[in-house]
């Protein structure tokens, strides 16, 4: 039986994995708000962005959900590190631009009035160095005038150890868990996730361990100012529970 094609483990790198599993994200993540989310993102631009204009560059986008909603005032651009979860949000959104592309090293030849991170993606850097990087990335990006929104992953003070957490998900056609307890190295959150699929083809058995940075918020800001941010802020009120949000502006960049 631990040969059946049905019920081996797999495990592999979280690009790897979700090359497989794309196709249930929008089901294990139905639970999210994205209306509401891409509102508070609508007004935040409404209140902070000086470029006048209406281009978004919607960066780590994955199946895309949040354009469903910032399409409708915005001109967006997503990209992402992986080919399936990019195919799937073309698929539901043919109108927007989509481009395979790493955050960190990113050079798409066009500048935006607003770069958006959401979800905590940016936490996948995992290192102040390459968070850094990604930074320098967004701020090339933006237009005079424009923001960067950016969404962390937990704080470090709020980030529980042992917790175990499970996500179901019960149609008729797919059965899907998943579950992991929190592990913690150094700065970086271990989520080692253990997912069950079961559709009519059988039930499969993935392994899906993600690694985040878990950043100080302040550090997180010097590095946004360094990267050229200005009216750099972290917002505890955020999109998600104790995650916030980080936004700065590219008032003074040139070109």
């Amino acid at each position: 039986m631990a040969n059946s094609k049905a019920e081996q483990t797999q495990s592999a790198s979280p690009e790897r994995m979700w090359t497989d599993l794309a196709v249930y994200y929008d089901e294990m993540y139905a639970w999210k708000d994205y209306a509401s989310e891409a509102k508070r993102i609508e007004e935040l631009i409404a209140e902070r962005c000086k470029s006048r204009g209406n281009e978004l560059l919607d960066v780590a986008c994955g199946t895309g959900e949040h354009i469903r909603y910032l399409g409708d005032h915005f001109d967006v651009t997503g990209t992402d590190l992986n080919p399936a979860m990019l195919a799937i949000a073309h698929k539901k959104f043919p109108d927007a631009s989509f481009v395979e592309a790493d955050m960190q090293t990113m050079r798409l030849g066009h500048q935006f009035d607003v770069v958006a991170c959401l979800f905590s993606s940016i936490a996948y850097v995992k290192t102040y160095d390459r968070l850094y990087q990604a930074l320098e990335s967004f701020y090339a990006h933006l237009k005079p005038g424009g923001i960067a929104i950016i969404e962390p992953f937990v704080q470090p003070e709020k980030y529980e150890v042992g917790r175990p957490r499970a996500l179901t998900v019960d149609r008729p056609d797919l059965k899907l868990s998943r579950m992991n307890v929190s592990q913690r190295e150094g700065d970086v959150a271990i989520l080692d996730f253990h997912i069950q699929v079961a559709t009519a083809e059988g039930v499969q058995h993935f392994r899906d361990r993600h690694e985040l940075g878990l950043f100080d918020s302040d550090r997180f800001k010097e590095l946004m100012t360094k990267a050229g941010f200005t009216r750099v802020e972290y917002l505890v009120d955020g999109l998600m529970k104790d995650r916030g949000l980080f936004v700065g502006a590219a008032e003074g960049r040139h070109g």
